[in-house]
């Protein structure tokens, strides 16, 4: 087991291992962790009872947060003519058809989200391979395959995160920075939980959500109590 750093373990001194959390109160017991020298992502992370091998367990999906998530996201769009021009207006980092998808393959990832306008996917999909396991691939379901690429780049400069289960069965979204007011933490929290909750597949049997849990980088995490996300959910 890796030895822990002594802030590390104050800040798990200040959280009861016996007892799931309110989200109020998980929230508000990751604000009185000790500091450190930068801003800590506050994460929530789901363990959910599906079997993302099936295609009709996947669970996916996006989320528009209240109060964003205090990083300056990167976003590039696979687009062309006026769609492209619309991208740059409102504010993508990079915009571009064949010369971003080169770029691609040539290994430049250093983007948090990608949109393309649907006459782009025929080339987008070349690259399926370098954007699906990090997360990138654009796909309707989560507005990032769209003719409008203006609204979508500024959905996601305002906040909205995508999600996916991973191949264990769990979704973890980050939801803001520990310098966050607490108000703001929570709504933020509360939008995602209410849309992974929503993401239920229909052939998904007992209990969906089995468990939820909240923290901080470098930090011990707070376990939520089922009534945050429905008992049944």
């Amino acid at each position: 087991m890796a030895k822990r750093s002594k802030r590390y373990q104050k800040a798990a001194e200040l959280v009861d291992r016996t007892k799931a959390y309110g989200i109020e109160e998980a929230v508000g017991t990751i604000k009185k962790f000790p500091g450190i020298k930068f801003d800590p992502t506050v994460t929530l992370s789901f363990a959910l009872g599906v079997d993302p091998r099936k295609s009709d367990q996947m669970v996916r999906g996006s989320v528009a947060l209240p109060h964003g998530t205090g990083k300056d996201v990167k976003v590039v769009v696979f687009a062309t003519g006026d769609a492209a021009k619309a991208a740059e207006a409102a504010g993508a980092d990079k915009v571009g058809l064949a010369d971003l998808i080169k770029e691609v393959q040539g290994g430049f990832t250093d983007f948090d989200a990608a949109i393309a306008t649907p006459d782009a996917m025929a080339e987008v999909r070349k690259i399926a391979r370098v954007l699906g396991p990090r997360g990138l691939m654009p796909n309707p379901k989560t507005g990032t395959v769209t003719d409008d690429t203006a609204k979508a780049v500024q959905a996601v400069k305002a906040g909205r995160i995508d999600y996916k289960v991973d191949k264990s069965g769990n979704v973890s979204a980050a939801i803001g920075k520990a310098s966050f007011d607490e108000t703001k933490i929570i709504e933020n929290a509360k939008a995602l939980v209410e849309s992974v909750v929503k993401a239920k597949p229909a052939s998904a049997k007992g209990n969906y959500i089995k468990s939820a849990t909240i923290a901080a980088s470098m930090s011990p995490g707070v376990k939520l109590d089922s009534s945050v996300y429905g008992a049944n959910a």
